[in-house]
């Protein structure tokens, strides 16, 4: 099922594991590109001494291509020295102006993706440089910042960027999803939920129960509900006591909502998570897990099992084919 795509970033599948900060390991990362895939470390977390370590670490755990994620709305000029400093050869930028990372980047060799939610701001990336482009559509996880669905985004995208790979995401966690995206002009899917049910995946064991459970419908898409540390960010996560909550007083600004300042868990440096807080349940967070931003696509209705990642690679790649085949 080789692709643009997969020639352009010398990988075997068009699959990319989805950067999901501190729940994204570097054994994750590294078990997807062993796999077939391209993994992508969500590095922009960290401060440099970790960055550089989880690197190395990743390096020691694969020979396979990965890539390393940089928001840009925390652009730091540290970061993305250390990573051309350690060889990442390719490198997610998203959210915000790019400045001159994409400039630099390619001045070292590497490649970049960057992230659009528009046709209008893919056909910007690819002007800028971009070597493939991320088309984000609203049923995504985490933070998203457009308002179009990914069946309406792809298509535009492709045709508004010819020959750049366009890389679907936003709904898709199985063969099927990644079979459809390629039908709309995709050379890749980008699928973050799907792995978070995977063994080598650091989510906390409440955050996991609760994506096992869930449908298509548990997710809510929220312009400002867990904006403290990062604000004017929508995102996508479970809903929870949280949501509903603030959503039974009106969705109030900050300063005005119900239980702000609930202290609900800490991290294993003691650091302290608030309620409205953006923070990841990874699996040594401690405290009241269900009230805290559990991170969701549309797509979680299809997380079914605990799976090590190259089994979930192997699956989806084996239904598309299937798929595909079918269709001829």
């Amino acid at each position: 099922m080789a692709t643009d795509f997969c020639r352009l970033f010398s990988v075997k599948h068009p699959v990319v594991l989805a950067p999901m900060g501190r729940v994204g390991t570097p054994e994750l990362v590294a078990a997807v590109s062993n796999a077939g895939g391209l993994g992508l470390a969500p590095l922009w977390v960290y401060g440099p001494d970790k960055l550089r370590s989880e690197v190395r670490r990743i390096r020691d755990l694969t020979d396979k291509p990965f890539g390393v994620n940089l928001n840009m709305d925390f652009r730091n000029d540290d970061q993305l020295d250390i990573c051309l400093d350690e060889g990442v050869d390719i490198l997610s930028l998203f959210w915000g102006d790019t400045g001159d990372f994409v400039g630099r980047a390619k001045a070292a060799g590497a490649k970049v993706i960057i992230t659009a939610s528009t046709a209008a701001d893919a056909t910007e990336a690819v002007a800028l440089g971009a070597d493939a482009i991320c088309a984000q559509g609203w049923e995504a996880g985490g933070h998203v910042e457009g308002t179009v669905s990914t069946m309406a985004l792809v298509p535009a995208v492709v045709d508004a960027v010819g020959d750049v790979p366009v890389i679907a995401a936003g709904g898709i966690a199985d063969g099927r999803g990644l079979a459809a995206v390629l039908a709309l002009g995709a050379s890749a899917a980008w699928i973050g939920t799907r792995f978070l049910s995977a063994k080598e995946a650091s989510v906390h064991p409440e955050y996991l129960a609760r994506l096992l459970a869930a449908t298509e419908n548990d997710t809510g898409h929220y312009d400002n509900l867990y904006d403290i540390d990062w604000p004017n960010a929508p995102h996508r996560t479970l809903k929870n006591s949280t949501s509903a909550m603030w959503e039974a007083a009106g969705k109030p600004p900050l300063g005005q909502r119900p239980g702000e300042g609930d202290m609900l868990a800490r991290r294993p440096d003691g650091g302290e998570v608030f309620r409205y807080e953006s923070a990841s349940p990874y699996a040594e967070l401690k405290g009241e897990i269900e009230a805290v931003s559990m991170w969701s696509g549309q797509g979680v209705g299809l997380v079914r099992e605990v799976q090590p990642a190259a089994e979930i690679v192997r699956e989806i790649v084996e239904e598309a084919g299937a798929v595909i085949r079918s269709l001829r």
